[in-house]
C-alpha cells in the first residue's frame, strides 16, 4: 500500500494531519478536542484506537489541545523534541513516563511502516518543526506555522510530491484587521505567520517537477479567503512561468471544520 494522508483539520482553530501506510497511522498534532478528533477520523473510515502515535510540531494550543487526551485514552506514544516538551509543561497533563518520546530535530523516527523526519523551522515556539513522510521515492512533506521559509526549508520540502504549505493571511486584509498592532506585527514577522504572498514566492524558487498538489493550510478566518489565497498563488506561479511548464503544481484546499479526501503518494490524487 502506498502512503496516504488526509488533513483533519487545519486553521487558526485547530490543526491535525492524518498520515498511514500499511496499516501504520499516526497523527501529527491534535490541535482540537479529542472528541472532535476522533469524530473526523470516523469520517475517514479510522478509528483512533487504531492510531500507533502522534508527533507534535510545536507546543501552541491550535496544535496540542487534544493531545493528551487522546493519548491517555488510547494508550498512545508522543513525539516531540525535548524544548517542545518543557514548554508544553503541563498542556497535556499527566502521561506515562514510557509514552514521552523525545525525538531530537532532524532525526528519523522509524515507525512501523513510515519514515518520519523532523527539520527545524521559524515559529515564536520553543522549538518548532516541520515533518516529512518518505514513500520509497514519494514524499509528503508538512510546512506549517512559519515566520519565513529559510533555504534550508526550501531544500528540505522542495523534491516532495505533496506539500501542505501555510498560507495564513492576506496582507491588506491582516493590516486592515481588527487585532491590535502588536499581534499584526507578531504574525507578520519572522517567527509569525506566512502570507499567500510568501508562500507564492516560497513556491516561485523550491518548485521542481517532483512536487504535483500543494495543500494551502492554516488559514486564517479573520484575515484570508481560500479563493484568495490560491488566486494570490496561482498569479504569482504564473508570474514566473510555472502553471505552463513541466513544474505546473494543482493547488488543493482545507478547511477548519472537516477532513480533506484521502489522497495517495505514487500517483494521481
Amino acid at each position: 500500500m502506498t502512503l496516504r494522508f488526509t488533513i483533519l483539520a487545519s486553521g487558526s482553530t485547530g490543526n491535525s494531519l492524518l498520515v498511514e501506510k500499511d496499516g501504520t497511522k499516526v497523527l501529527v498534532d491534535a490541535g482540537l478536542s479529542a472528541k472532535k478528533i476522533e469524530q473526523l477520523m470516523e469520517e475517514r473510515d479510522v478509528r483512533a484506537s487504531e492510531l500507533d502515535a502522534i508527533f507534535v510540531t510545536h507546543e501552541h494550543s491550535d496544535h496540542v489541545k487534544g493531545v493528551g487526551a487522546l493519548a491517555r485514552k488510547h494508550d498512545l506514544p508522543v513525539y516531540a523534541n525535548e524544548k517542545t516538551w518543557e514548554a508544553l509543561n503541563k498542556q497535556l497533563g499527566e502521561l506515562a513516563e514510557e509514552k514521552i518520546k523525545v525525538m531530537e530535530t532532524g532525526s528519523v523516527v522509524e515507525l512501523g511502516a513510515l519514515q518520519v523526519e523532523s527539520y527545524p523551522i521559524s515559529h515564536d515556539a520553543a522549538d518548532p518543526v516541520g515533518y516529512c513522510f518518505y514513500d520509497g521515492e514519494s514524499k509528503l512533506s508538512l510546512a506549517t506555522d512559519l515566520g519565513y521559509v529559510s533555504s534550508k526549508v526550501k531544500e528540505k520540502i522542495a523534491d516532495s510530491e505533496a506539500i501542505i504549505l501555510e498560507s495564513n493571511h492576506d496582507i491588506e486584509m491582516l493590516r486592515m484587521g481588527r487585532y491590535p498592532w502588536n499581534v499584526k506585527r507578531r504574525i507578520l514577522g519572522d517567527t509569525g505567520h506566512l502570507s499567500n504572498d510568501a508562500a507564492g514566492e516560497a513556491l516561485c524558487e523550491m518548485l521542481t517537477g517532483e512536487t504535483e498538489r500543494v495543500y494551502l493550510a492554516h488559514l486564517s478566518r479573520d484575515h484570508n479567503l481560500m479563493d484568495l489565497a490560491k488566486l494570490t498563488v496561482n498569479n504569482l506561479l504564473e508570474e514566473r512561468g510555472i502553471q505552463a511548464d513541466e513544474r505546473k503544481v494543482e493547488l488543493k484546499d482545507t478547511y477548519f471544520d472537516r477532513p480533506t479526501k484521502w489522497d495517495r503518494l505514487g500517483r494521481e490524487p
